[in-house]
């Protein structure tokens, strides 16, 4: 189907996809929709983990500091209502604004950021724990706020450290399910992070991206 073409996935996600689209129901409503933080469930938010370890406050924390890059929705707060979906950012579609959804959105997602930022508690920073494909929907330059970017590196013998995509993904949601839990409110305060097993590592660090190391493989 064109959906399966457009969005590269099998005729019976396709399939899927369609119905959720033709199924549609405006507006939002705890009947018809679900908290956005807990209606995703890929790598990153199996990580985070927020039904098995938020607490009531926890969620208000989170919805005060914790934004979620969308390729349908352009930015959600952790609970705002939302119907699920499968719009990937890097999505080729064209629109009436451009040949892709970066062309889509523009500068609306930095905007929001950053009037979020500025109604933030904390440091006047964004920990970015998105991957490349979504954060590309930000125009970093425009951001009026320091920007860390934390990289997960792991190793099986003991020297050759790299970024393991899966285990890169599950260590981001944990990352920023501790920064909500433990209310974190500096960068330098992320060094701390030894969640999966990981931890700081100065040498490979630099001010705006600090590194964290795991030997053997580790586990999720």
């Amino acid at each position: 189907s064109d959906i399966s073409e457009l969005m590269h996935v099998s005729a019976s996600l396709g399939e899927l996809n369609h119905e959720r689209f033709q199924d549609w129901e405006m507006p939002f409503t705890t009947q018809n929709a679900r908290p956005a933080l807990l209606a995703f469930n890929g790598d990153v938010y199996l990580g985070m983990d927020p039904t098995g370890t938020f607490g009531e406050r926890d969620y208000t924390h989170a919805q005060k500091t914790l934004r979620i890059l969308s390729g349908l929705y352009g930015v959600l707060r952790p609970l705002d209502l939302m119907q699920p979906y499968r719009l990937e950012m890097g999505t080729s579609l064209t629109t009436t604004r451009g040949k892709d959804l970066y062309g889509f959105w523009g500068n609306e997602i930095t905007e929001v950021l950053n009037e979020d930022l500025a109604a933030s508690p904390g440091a006047n920073a964004l920990i970015n724990l998105a991957s490349n494909e979504y954060f590309g929907s930000v125009k970093a330059r425009d951001i009026d706020a320091r920007i860390v970017a934390p990289v997960f590196l792991d190793s099986k013998d003991g020297g050759n450290y790299k970024i393991v995509s899966f285990f890169a993904k599950r260590a981001r949601g944990a990352m920023a399910g501790w920064i909500i839990r433990e209310r974190i409110s500096s960068v330098k305060a992320l060094n701390e992070f030894t969640g999966m097993g990981y931890r700081y590592e100065a040498e490979r660090s630099k001010a705006d991206q600090p590194v964290f190391i795991r030997e053997d493989g580790g586990t999720v």
